[in-house]
């Protein structure tokens, strides 16, 4: 009887667990949108739509760079970059499951960087979770993470690599 009488105690709890695991790992949203023609990243509502003639296709809620606030200005700063971009190349063998390159820095980047004397950084990414840390699926939310990228669960990054082709404009705003 004490088993029985711990398992009934336990319940609640496994059943919580079990929905929180759920909940972390579907998709969210499936099938995958259409095909985009603009990313807009908005680093406040930390949310990445993709958009097809100004329509929103879908959103997503997203992790940023540890220091959320603030244009990149430095390589290492921590910080998501903010301004015009482009998807310019791809890497279905990224170490965070699969990631698509944003064009940073850009001209206006540049020349910030050398006026300020210090290197402008690199391999600013949209990409999913670290490989072997998929099942943290949702929870990756709960923190802003990266180095400097833009992350969302391994399934939505699935849905983002389908539907956004290379040389698609990316637009972060602060």
């Amino acid at each position: 009887m004490p088993i029985r009488n711990t398992l009934k105690a336990l319940f609640p709890f496994l059943a919580l667990v079990l929905v929180a695991a759920l909940y972390a790992l579907v998709p969210a949203g499936w099938p995958p949108p259409a095909t985009a023609d603009e990313m807009v990243i908005n680093k406040s509502a930390h949310q990445l739509l993709l958009l097809r003639n100004g329509t929103v296709l879908r959103a997503y809620r997203v992790s940023l760079g540890r220091e959320p606030r603030g244009p990149k200005s430095r390589a290492g700063d921590h910080r998501t970059p903010e301004g015009s971009y482009r998807v310019d190349w791809r890497n279905p063998q990224s170490k965070f499951h699969r990631s698509l390159h944003v064009s940073y820095p850009n001209v206006q980047d540049l020349q910030t960087a050398q006026r300020a004397g210090v290197q402008p950084g690199g391999d600013i990414m949209i990409h999913g979770l670290q490989n072997g840390l998929g099942w943290m699926g949702r929870f990756h939310r709960l923190v802003d993470w990266t180095d400097g990228c833009i992350a969302v669960t391994n399934s939505e990054m699935d849905q983002i690599w389908s539907a956004v082709p290379d040389k698609t404009p990316i637009e972060i705003r602060p």
